[in-house]
């Protein structure tokens, strides 16, 4: 059972696999940056609001309401009030969306490139001979023999 724990360890796409996830991780930051540093401060010039992460519709009032601040999703919930953040669902969508197109482009590259090298490797290799130009090849052999 251990060797074949150590082959399935040592496959390529095992490694393949952890890279992807470890390259994937830090992607997702990359992303979330953008979408929090690039992305939502141009959206917010155009609407007018700083933060989408802020826009929330509150459900249930908290139990205690001395002291609380209303204005913010994080301060209700800790609160005890229970309030819908769409906004910080806006948020993950427009990440999603921002990490969609962005695997877009990288797999239609990669497509490009292997699309360039088949075509390269076809070029590459020479054209067979037709069928009776190859039969007519194997009966001179034959004959000088």
């Amino acid at each position: 059972m251990l060797k074949e724990f150590k082959d399935f360890a040592a496959k390529g796409n095992m490694l393949d696999m952890a890279v992807g996830i470890v390259i994937g991780a830090a992607f997702g930051t990359v992303i979330k940056s953008l979408v929090a540093d690039v992305v939502m401060p141009v959206v917010s010039a155009v609407t007018g609001s700083p933060d989408f992460s802020n826009l929330f519709m509150i459900l249930k009032n908290p139990e205690v309401m001395e002291g609380v601040n209303m204005e913010s999703i994080a301060a209700v919930r800790e609160a005890g009030g229970v309030a819908l953040g769409y906004g910080l669902f806006i948020n993950a969508l427009i990440a999603f969306i921002l990490v969609a197109l962005a695997l877009f482009f990288v797999v239609k590259g990669m497509n490009k490139m292997k699309e360039k090298e088949k075509e390269e490797e076809a070029a590459a290799a020479p054209a067979a001979p037709p069928a009776d130009v190859q039969l007519l090849t194997e009966i001179r052999d034959l004959l000088k023999k």
